[in-house]
């Protein structure tokens, strides 16, 4: 175990010392003039275009460091003096399952019993499962835990339709319980191992604050792919902590992870917010009706934006994923789960900005209207450096390609102060999220209909009539086109 750790760390600093290198080769191929602040090829003024975005980045971290290290420890403290007042009268596990291996399984359901029975309130374990195979392996893991009388069982068998209609079978069976108004729901998806604690760390906010109505936990993961897979997933968890913890200050967390989040009992039995889990739907004035088939997560933070509840983040309560990437190739799983991901942030964007400043707060619709301009603004350094270099000389292209490894390195740094570990690998892979992500989110914005599962390979059929559907495509291609030409032209008329 030693010499592994060694090895890695030794490896880790080569890959530091190998990135460092690169960036003092890149400096000295530079011409002089673009360290000379007197000069107008400045190295600064290559930055300039990123001062939005740069800003953005700096209120989060400083949101965040606040929460995380001043705020939570104080509302932490007032938890640890209400004491018993905090308990729940009962919490519910609420766990859904599809087409995820038995080992993950077992581990996942082994996590699960083992917080019931540690957590020492009267818990009921719900698994909304599909397959038998799945009720058969729970079963038997009860059977050799042993769990006290308190801690009990519950099987809701659904059809393989997907996650929200799991989702809503398992809500409705808890329903059915007439659970307490102080109950509490987690909800827990089949590749999530809870850490030590978790329940325990996270029910009491909801006597502490009482309007808050979901909140969500901390993540780390074990990714079942290649070293760069592994590091982007971490590189992603790492960044989601520290805005999560930003959002939380203001108690507007922007979304209740589908890997677990906790509920008030009255929320997940409010015949609302199943509707608005099981049915979500949009209606876009080019594209119609269609139903969401993913971004169950988004779609219950909308619920409690509009009911009027509050959301909340809880950083000391850990959570372990099992991320297993939808193909082998990085580049190709990387913008499939990026598709996904934007797709359910952008689809629930506009509407949840017509809710208004007023239930949103300043900040949130401040973030909010960021996502929809950060997949352009992302772009336009890059665009300018490669402009530039074209007219003026190839000097603009490397002293930007600088900036980008130096930036990098420091947002790489940053992100250590948060808990997270940090790879020699971060400053490339931020890049590339950036460009790349930027990118995808283009191409989804304007094709807001297109869905698909990466685990379970379906996709939304919505029936459209041939007309339709050839309208929604090439309408879809002439506004990315349109809107492209628009940015390219607009930055050459800058340069």
């Amino acid at each position: 175990m030693h010499l592994h750790t060694l090895k890695s760390g030794l490896n880790q600093a080569a890959g530091w010392l190998f990135y460092v290198s690169l960036l003092m080769l890149l400096a000295l191929a530079l011409p002089r003039s673009v360290f000379d602040p007197e000069s107008r090829d400045y190295l600064l003024l290559i930055g300039a275009v990123g001062i939005w975005r740069y800003s953005m980045g700096a209120v989060h971290f400083v949101r965040g460091m606040l929460f995380l290290y001043v705020v939570f420890p104080h509302y932490r403290r007032k938890v640890a003096k209400l004491g018993t007042d905090t308990d729940p009268s009962q919490v519910f596990l609420l766990v859904t399952s599809f087409r995820i291996d038995a080992l993950t399984t077992a581990q996942v359901y082994r996590s699960v019993i083992r917080e019931a029975i540690e957590c020492g309130y009267p818990t009921n374990v719900v698994c909304s499962i599909v397959e038998l195979s799945d009720e058969l392996l729970v079963k038997n893991l009860w059977a050799q835990m042993q769990p006290p009388a308190h801690v009990t069982l519950s099987f809701v068998r659904i059809p393989g339709t997907g996650k929200r209609d799991g989702l809503a079978y398992g809500f409705r069976a808890i329903s059915r319980q007439m659970p307490a108004a102080d109950a509490v729901v987690a909800v827990i998806d089949g590749d999530t191992v809870l850490g030590e604690g978790v329940v325990r760390k996270t029910v009491p906010w909801f006597k502490l604050f009482p309007n808050v109505g979901g909140l969500t936990t901390n993540e780390f993961c074990e990714v079942r792919g290649g070293y760069v897979m592994s590091e982007w997933h971490k590189l992603r968890f790492a960044q989601r902590h520290l805005n999560m913890c930003s959002m939380a200050l203001s108690k507007r967390v922007l979304t209740m992870t589908g890997r677990m989040s906790v509920f008030r009992a009255a929320v997940v039995t409010d015949p609302a917010f199943i509707a608005d889990v099981e049915s979500d739907h949009l209606e876009h004035w080019r594209l119609g009706r269609f139903q969401f088939l993913t971004g169950d997560d988004k779609s219950s933070w909308y619920s409690l934006m509009r009911l009027g509840y509050d959301t909340f983040y809880v950083p000391d309560a850990a959570i372990n994923t099992v991320e297993h990437p939808p193909e082998k190739s990085f580049i190709k799983a990387s913008r499939k789960l990026m598709f996904r991901w934007y797709g359910n942030n952008l689809r629930q964007n506009a509407r949840a900005l017509r809710l208004g400043v007023k239930r949103l707060g300043g900040f949130t619709s401040l973030v909010l209207f960021d996502q929809r301009v950060s997949m352009w603004t992302s772009l336009l350094g890059l665009s300018v450096a490669i402009i530039a270099s074209i007219k003026y000389g190839f000097g603009f292209l490397l002293a930007y390609l600088l900036w980008i490894g130096l930036t990098r390195l420091v947002l790489s740094l940053l992100l250590s102060v948060s808990g997270h570990h940090i790879g020699p690998a971060y400053p490339l892979i931020l890049y590339y999220n950036q460009i790349v992500g930027a990118l995808v989110k283009i191409y989804v914005f304007f094709r807001l209909d297109q869905q698909s599962w990466t685990r379970q390979n379906t996709k939304l059929d919505r029936g459209l009539v041939s007309f339709q559907r050839w309208f929604n495509t090439w309408s879809s291609r002439a506004m990315t086109f349109s809107a492209a030409s628009i940015f390219v032209a607009a930055l050459m008329v800058l340069v």
